[in-house]
């Protein structure tokens, strides 16, 4: 070994001395502690509870309601023209579904063989390109306009009555 390594291995050796030394002496209270526990007398332990069997449960539900499907089925409300509004139920959510309109934000629009698109940034920092038809938002907006200042958009929400309203919404240009 060199001299460096030496001293630096003679420094280890005396610290751990010096820690271990203080750990020595002063066990009269845990002697007497031991002493006290071992004089009381030994109590008995009790036994573990009862372990019930278990009841097994066949489910006969071929002719009963599925219990994932709702009591009462969704009542379109129709609105002046006739036309019922509501969510499309059988349509795939699209990514931009997830995040809420409030926090995406319009960063500019992009203009590429003839379609304007916009361009999203949502709250976790990635921006998405949409273009009119795209579905955003978490209340079923569909986007009709994509000008150089914002993306317009109409909802589809609750009446509170047990229908639907179409609400206009808009993402407006970030600063």
């Amino acid at each position: 070994m060199n001299t460096g390594m030496r001293t630096w291995f003679m420094l280890v050796v005396i610290a751990a001395f010096g820690l271990l030394a203080g750990c020595t002496g002063g066990t009269a209270d845990l002697d007497a502690f031991v002493k006290k526990t071992l004089a009381q007398p030994g109590g008995r332990i009790k036994p573990l509870p009862q372990i019930k069997p278990y009841d097994t449960f066949l489910y006969e539900a071929d002719d009963e309601r599925s219990p994932f499907t709702p009591d009462t089925p969704v009542v379109l409300v129709r609105n002046a023209s006739g036309s019922a509004i509501g969510p499309d139920t059988d349509r795939s959510r699209e990514f931009l579904e997830q995040f809420p309109l409030d926090s995406m934000n319009m960063v500019g629009t992009l203009e590429l063989g003839g379609t304007m698109y916009g361009l999203l940034q949502t709250s976790n920092g990635l921006v998405h390109r949409v273009v009119v038809g795209d579905y955003i938002g978490q209340n079923d907006g569909q986007i009709k306009i994509i000008n150089d200042v914002e993306i317009e958009l109409l909802e589809i929400i609750s009446d509170g009555l047990g229908g639907y309203i179409e609400r206009p919404a808009a993402v407006a240009l970030s600063d």
